[in-house]
């Protein structure tokens, strides 16, 4: 049957349309095509060769070096040494336990290991690198790199590790580093993100703590290609970062190392202070320990050593130990009874052994008494009975206020951990912390330096420098960053009369020089050498009137514990002071027997810059002190690398 020709037009004219559509659907479909790939091509070309980089192309932060501390003489106490460590990502690893077990046929790694890895594997980013092993030897980790490709997430790593090569003698200035913990980071408001580097170390205490910031650097990168499996192919460039500051100590690492040597095994803290800079040349608190064990990872047995002791070796005595002064507290109740003009230095006064107050005995340490006391005396002879005569006409608020003067009760700053302000007791003080009004026996306590007084002997130190000069000196410890001095602003005048302040200088030299004198048998007979200096014994317990009546128990015959502070302060050379030096012996009994001996080695060591002569020392101590000195381990600056020698 013929169409009729109408009806073919029709259907032409409607193909011709449909034609027409699917084209131009076509061309638009082409068109946004086009526009599309141009856009991703050009447009997007940047963004998408990022992303694209990124599935094999990774970033890593470089740590920086940490910087070094030195000596004041320029001598390492801090550096850094090679470290090779072995790292796992889990999210390379995959199955992280099974990783680490054959991990563990090619190097040492233990059950306990294994167990600590996994579990902080967990609990950190997928992404992050968790540390393995620190401080690996080369042989395994050679084997590790060897066998790396059948280890997924198992990486090789080099850097640096910080070490200390004096160990013991400036673990309580410089302190230590360790791995950042949650809580480092839970104290940073903004953490640096180098803090989130696997076992990334920083200062836990001492400088390394306090100078943190500066030690720290700044971190680098790197970028490295990876493969599929996230394994380290190569890296293709690397932009370091900043290292951190060097540090220069006006400690002297010799000087440090013979103080060290000197307090031996006693529970004792000793501060050695240039009086004209206020340059700290020795500060050292005994028992000390390794810095190097807290770096590498201290064993729970280790750390139970240090913690169970009761001479306390991880504290720092010298700045956070606080001690009743005893009688070296008793130049300050004499400057603040003479500069208030309560005290004539011509009176003598009368010792019967001791002063009644009411219906309350307050007893001189010489049972029988000293007779009459003039100044000089009664410094030299350190008599109670003297200063509780004038305590009661200076009041507390002078002696306190005197005490602050001379650098006591009160913080200083200094890069330490845990520095103590101490305490100079007022009226106020007591009546808001104890809840009660000053009494006049309190006074009298204070004023021989019990009861409420506190000091640390890094403020003895400040004291011994004050009173040898006449000046408000500060204690100074950072000699140089980056060799660039740390300024010294003068220090200014206390404002006190030099008429007193020598009288003073003169009761300590009568107290070294004197026969009487409680430091007579640590006197220096080199008169070019001579030493001024105060001993002091502060009371750790009371002693009742029955103890008195029937014989007070000699130091000696109670436990360690329960034995009286020793303490010594001393300057020199007397005619032309150089060098301060506190001593303090913790239950040594005396500071007669105890610290004095101590405190002349000392000060002899620092200022003859050696060994002094024997003949420093009287005749009839010269064979004890040269078979001491025999005995001691010293560092030996001249020895090949680090090391020690008998002197």
């Amino acid at each position: 049957m013929r169409r009729n020709p109408r009806d073919n037009e029709e259907s032409a004219r409607t193909v011709s349309r449909r034609g027409l559509l699917l084209g131009t659907l076509q061309g638009v479909f082409v068109g946004v095509l086009a526009f599309r790939m141009r856009y991703m091509q050009v447009d997007q070309a940047d963004e998408f060769r990022t992303l694209a980089e990124e599935n094999r192309i990774n970033i890593r932060l470089v740590p920086p070096v940490r910087g070094l501390i030195y000596d004041r003489e320029g001598r390492l106490v801090a550096g850094n040494e090679q470290n090779y460590r072995i790292v796992i990502t889990r999210e390379d690893a995959g199955d992280v336990e099974m990783v680490l077990r054959r991990l563990a046929t090619l190097m040492p790694l233990d059950e306990d290991e294994i167990a600590a890895t996994v579990a902080e594997a967990a609990r950190r980013s997928p992404n992050l690198p968790i540390t393995v092993a620190d401080r690996v030897a080369w042989e395994d980790f050679a084997r590790v790199a060897v066998n790396a490709p059948a280890l997924p997430g198992v990486t090789t790593e080099m850097g640096l590790s910080r070490i200390y090569p004096m160990g013991p003698d400036f673990a309580h200035v410089v302190g230590y580093v360790g791995p950042v913990s949650d809580y480092d980071l839970s104290k940073i408001e903004e953490p640096d993100p180098v803090l989130r580097i696997p076992r990334f170390q920083i200062g836990k205490v001492g400088i390394e703590a306090r100078m943190e910031d500066l030690l720290r650097g700044k971190a680098g990168t790197r970028r490295i290609e990876v493969n599929s499996s996230g394994r380290i192919m190569r890296e293709l460039d690397r932009q370091e970062g900043d290292p951190g500051a060097t540090v220069q100590l006006t400690i002297d690492l010799q000087l440090q190392n013979y103080v060290q040597a000197r307090l031996g095994t006693e529970s004792a803290a000793a501060v050695v202070m240039d009086v004209a800079t206020g340059d700290l040349l020795a500060v050292v608190s005994s028992p000390s320990f390794d810095p190097n064990k807290f770096v590498r990872g201290i064993s729970t047995a280790d750390y139970a050593v240090l913690t169970e002791d009761d001479h306390r070796p991880l504290a720092d005595k010298t700045v956070q130990g606080l001690y009743p002064p005893g009688s070296t507290f008793k130049m300050v109740t004499a400057l603040a009874a003479l500069e208030a003009g309560l005290l004539d230095p011509e009176e003598r006064i009368w010792c019967g052994g001791f002063t009644e107050l009411g219906d309350r005995r307050f007893h001189c340490w010489k049972p029988g008494g000293h007779g009459r006391m003039g100044l000089i005396d009664s410094i030299g002879q350190s008599c109670d009975v003297y200063y509780y005569e004038i305590a009661q006409r200076v009041g507390i608020e002078r002696i306190s206020e005197m005490g602050r003067r001379l650098g006591l009760g009160m913080r200083h700053d200094l890069p330490m951990s845990a520095v103590a302000e101490g305490l100079m007791p007022t009226k106020d003080w007591k009546l808001d912390r104890r809840g009660s009004e000053w009494l006049i026996g309190d006074t009298l306590n204070a004023a021989i330096g019990q009861g409420f007084v506190l000091t640390s002997p890094m403020q003895l130190a400040v004291m011994s420098a004050r009173l040898a000069t006449g000046r408000a000196v500060a204690p100074r410890l950072v000699k140089s960053l980056d060799g660039i001095e740390t300024p010294i602003p003068p220090a200014p005048a206390l404002g006190l009369d030099p008429r007193h302040l020598d009288l003073v200088r003169r009761g300590m030299l009568a107290g070294v020089m004197d026969r009487d004198g409680t430091a007579w048998s640590s006197r220096v007979v080199e008169e070019t050498l001579r030493v001024a200096g105060k001993t002091g014994t502060s009371q750790v317990r009371n002693i009742t009137a029955a103890e008195r009546e029937r014989g007070v128990t000699a130091n000696e015959d109670l436990p360690w514990e329960r034995r009286d502070h020793a303490l010594y302060v001393c300057f020199g050379p007397w005619d032309a002071p150089r060098i301060a030096v506190s001593i303090v012996v913790e239950h040594g009994g005396g500071g007669s027997l105890a610290a004095a001996p101590i405190g002349r080695d000392v000060i002899l060591y620092a200022l003859s810059g050696g060994m002094p002569p024997l003949s420093a020392y009287p005749d009839s101590q010269r064979n004890r002190i040269d078979s001491e000195r025999r005995a001691l381990e010293l560092f030996d600056p001249d020895a090949p690398g680090t090391g020690r020698s008998r002197a």
